[in-house]
């Protein structure tokens, strides 16, 4: 009786399920369909053809070029390249925008003219109505 010498398993391997699933490859997988998707679906919305109708609009007005409004180092107020006292800047600007009060102004200031006579010159073109107002700056770094 030599199969009583082998012991307990008679020689039989016992298989334990496996207790995890080895979830490296789901990922992999998952990770692919994802790229896949992400190149492809740029593609699918550009390719619609679409018929578009007719409009009878007309087409927007483009912007007026804006109004220039410039303070020099003696406190000269010049409208484009006009020189213009404080007192009319309003009258003159708003026959310059042909009573637009839409119509963008951008405002220069040399840099030595003080923040006080910068801001009258603002307070000014505000309080005649016009609310598209913008102080220009030289970007730190450009050439004088």
């Amino acid at each position: 009786m030599a199969g009583g010498l082998m012991g307990p398993g008679n020689g039989k391997k016992r298989y334990r399920p496996m207790a995890e699933i080895n979830v490296t490859p789901l990922v992999d997988v998952m990770l692919v369909l994802l790229i896949i998707f992400m190149v492809t679906a740029p593609m699918i919305t550009s390719s619609v053809n679409v018929n578009l109708p007719q409009a009878n609009a007309k087409p927007a007005q483009a912007d007026a070029k804006p109004i220039t409004i410039t303070v020099n180092a003696q406190d000269q107020i010049f409208l484009q390249n006009t020189q213009v006292e404080l007192s009319n800047l309003v009258a003159t600007l708003q026959q310059a925008a042909q009573n637009n009060p839409d119509q963008r102004i951008f405002v220069r200031g040399d840099k030595d003219v003080s923040y006080g006579d910068m801001l009258q010159v603002m307070a000014t073109i505000t309080q005649g109505g016009f609310t598209k107002v913008a102080l220009l700056a030289q970007p730190s770094g450009a050439g004088k």
